[in-house]
């Protein structure tokens, strides 16, 4: 898995290439976390690269949403979401949770 994070004035954008399992969640958990320890609560995740999210990826994404919306600081988006990624959120009841866009510039734009 690969991560990239770059900064903007209002959100950051994470772009995320790969697979998100059992072994590399916690390196996107860490990535997440230290956006939000510097007191930066909008964040853009670009996953129109992601292969695969297994169950410990869904618990990070709704980790950083909690927190992100916790005190009304900000949230969690989430850009290019693959249909088979979708697919699985939707029937973990996860989509009501997250905003959606198809394009990272959108997405930033409504931050």
């Amino acid at each position: 898995m690969e991560i990239t994070v770059e900064p903007f004035k209002r959100c950051d954008l994470v772009k995320v290439t790969g697979r998100i399992d059992s072994n590399t969640s916690p390196q996107l958990s860490k990535a997440l976390e230290s956006i939000m320890e510097q007191g930066r609560f909008r964040i853009v995740l670009d996953m129109s690269g992601v292969e695969f999210i297994s169950s410990a990826g869904l618990r990070v994404l709704i980790s950083t949403q909690k927190t992100c919306k916790k005190w009304n600081r900000g949230e969690l988006v989430l850009v290019g979401v693959p249909q088979r990624i979708r697919d699985v959120m939707d029937l973990a009841g996860f989509i009501p949770l997250f905003r959606f866009y198809d394009n990272a510039l959108e997405a930033v734009g409504s931050m």
